[in-house]
């Protein structure tokens, strides 16, 4: 079983460029969490200082407006979420839901503390890895941003007329 998870993580953007010695550090001190279908791994508002990843199993992303709740993608087997808590320790701005049965991989922001003081290294390549995902995610949705408001008619701020 760990080294199918230590297979999972190598695989994996945000631990792009790490040991597999610092990886089973990691392993070993996390967390692993069993959901059945329909179980929450975390709501739109908790506090939680963790990052997962899913080993097994699908996941949904919700969240509420005007009292309704939205259903924004679903994760996959490999797939990470959670990862704004490690960076900016604010509450869950979504909730997530096991649409089939799930098992995934907690790693706390205290396990890299911990990380930090056997391979600062590594845990800055983590950190880096992490950023340039949000990043990612972040172009994602400008684009889509853009692209909603060009197609509302909506005036898109900028400078316009220069080519």
């Amino acid at each position: 079983m760990q080294q199918s998870r230590l297979r999972i993580l190598q695989q994996m953007p945000i631990f792009g460029g790490v040991m597999a010695s610092t990886l089973e550090q990691l392993l070993q001190g996390a967390e692993f969490v069993e959901l059945e279908e329909g179980g929450t791994l975390f709501k739109e508002g908790d506090l939680d200082n963790s990052i997962y990843v899913l080993e097994r199993g699908r996941v949904g992303i919700y969240r509420i407006w005007q009292g309704r709740e939205y259903k924004l993608r679903e994760l996959a087997e490999g797939d990470c979420l959670g990862e704004m808590a490690l960076i900016d320790c604010k509450p869950r701005s979504a909730t997530v839901r096991a649409l089939e049965a799930c098992s995934a991989i907690k790693i706390s922001v205290t396990q890299m503390g911990q990380l930090y003081a056997t391979s600062p290294e590594h845990h800055a390549l983590i950190y880096m890895n992490l950023a340039r995902e949000v990043c990612r995610r972040l172009r994602v949705a400008d684009q889509r941003l853009f692209i909603s408001e060009v197609e509302a008619g909506d005036e898109v701020s900028g400078v316009a007329g220069h080519e």
